[in-house]
């Protein structure tokens, strides 16, 4: 079992987790601040509800097409730098919105806020990695993940009351949680010097291969497909749980709903329970998201098997969502561990552009199988996406093993 860091360290290292969790928090905010604002848009600028998504699409598209490229910059030029600009460009795009004489002003700032965000997650991880106590490196993840998920909760609520309870204009509404980012920034910048970049690695140990084949490679490969797969359990959850139950069980919207709510708890409060675990176990790592999955799919396969009371109901999908949060942080730090040092950046870069891309592929495929009258099959289809996430776990790790031992020095004969 891994040790604490001694009062002191755990005091910086929660200062780092909360500069970098701030910036997350406001990326994935920002991915939800427009949604709410589409009623007053499509009066105001009279466009249809298909062009209005492409808002959120463009910015989507662009922080996954970006994040490896952007994780390459940051390997090789340090982290700070692209996590002050990246936050200060999301802001200023969105607070840029209010000023939007027309809907297509609004398009190529969304994709500069997706530029901005492209930032995120290879900045976060290489600063994490090289400031963060080892001991507590999954705490540190699991806590950077909530606050992403803290931002994703919020961010309709605030901009949807902001708007109705408060009766702001959606243009000061975007001005007032664009400019928001600009004390963050601020404050990032007053405490950097506590925001190390990873270690390098020393002279003459360098990897041998180049960033594009580490990327390339079967053990990257399969940890993109485990993520992306993984993402797609969770899309398919939270795109069709409600549909689901009312078509099989005849189950009310609002308990259905209460049942997706459940979920989003469990798997956001998991997140934690999983950083705590990460530290503790650090050997196993492998079998406690094997354990965890398992238990995941068979908790949310019960509800498409057999009915049960709203209660019951919400509290094995709330379960289900719990084990599945818990099993992330674990994967993450699996992630980190299997990264050669000084590549961090590229790789959470790269892996991490699964789990947008997880969310675009699931809801329609899954979505036709309700329409040809084959709801009882979503969930199912959702476990197997954890099945197969489990074999590109194992097949990550094995072949990941497999290299270190083939690259270790051999003692002389």
């Amino acid at each position: 079992m891994a040790t604490d860091p001694e009062p002191e360290d755990r005091a910086r290292d929660m200062r780092i987790v909360g500069l970098i969790g701030m910036g997350h928090f406001l990326s994935h905010f920002y991915m939800l601040c427009l949604p709410p604002l589409f009623l007053l848009w499509r009066q105001e600028f009279q466009v249809s509800y298909a062009t209005l998504g492409l808002a959120v699409a463009l910015m989507s598209g662009t922080t996954a097409l970006l994040q490896t490229p952007v994780g390459f910059l940051v390997d090789k030029h340090g982290a700070r730098p692209f996590l002050v600009g990246g936050t200060l460009l999301m802001a200023l795009s969105i607070a840029g919105m209010a000023f939007a004489p027309s809907f297509w002003v609004i398009l190529p700032l969304a994709i500069l806020s997706g530029v901005g965000n492209s930032v995120i997650h290879p900045a976060d991880y290489a600063i994490m990695a090289g400031s963060v106590s080892k001991s507590f490196m999954g705490r540190a993840f699991a806590l950077h993940t909530f606050t992403g998920n803290v931002g994703f909760a919020l961010a309709p609520v605030v901009v949807g009351v902001l708007v109705g309870a408060a009766g702001m204009g959606w243009r000061s509404v975007l001005l007032l949680v664009g400019l928001l980012g600009v004390p963050v920034v601020v404050l990032i910048l007053l405490q950097s010097r506590i925001l190390r970049d990873q270690a390098k690695p020393k002279a003459g140990t360098g990897e041998a291969m180049s960033g594009r084949e580490l990327l390339l490679s079967r053990p990257m490969l399969l940890f993109f497909a485990f993520f992306m797969l993984s993402s797609m359990a969770g899309a398919g959850i939270q795109s069709w749980l409600v549909t689901v139950l009312g078509k099989l069980w005849g189950v009310p919207a609002l308990a259905g709903a209460a049942a997706l709510t459940g979920y989003t708890v469990g798997a956001t409060c998991g997140t934690l329970v999983g950083g705590w675990l990460a530290d503790t176990m650090k050997r196993g790592l492998l079998q406690a998201v094997i354990a965890l999955t398992i238990a995941a799919m068979g908790l949310l396969l019960l509800p498409g098997l057999v009915p049960m009371p709203d209660v019951l109901l919400i509290g094995v999908v709330f379960l289900g969502g719990l084990a599945l949060g818990t099993s992330r942080t674990p994967r993450d730090v699996m992630l980190r561990d299997a990264s050669p040092p000084g590549q961090i950046g590229k790789v959470f870069g790269f892996v991490s552009a699964g789990l947008p891309l997880g969310n675009a592929v699931t809801p329609v495929p899954l979505g036709f199988l309700i329409d040809m009258g084959y709801p009882h099959l979503v969930l199912p289809v959702v476990a197997g996406f954890l099945g197969l996430s489990l074999l590109c776990a194992g097949g990550a790790q094995g072949e990941t093993a497999r290299r270190r031992a083939a690259a270790a020095p051999q003692p002389a004969e």
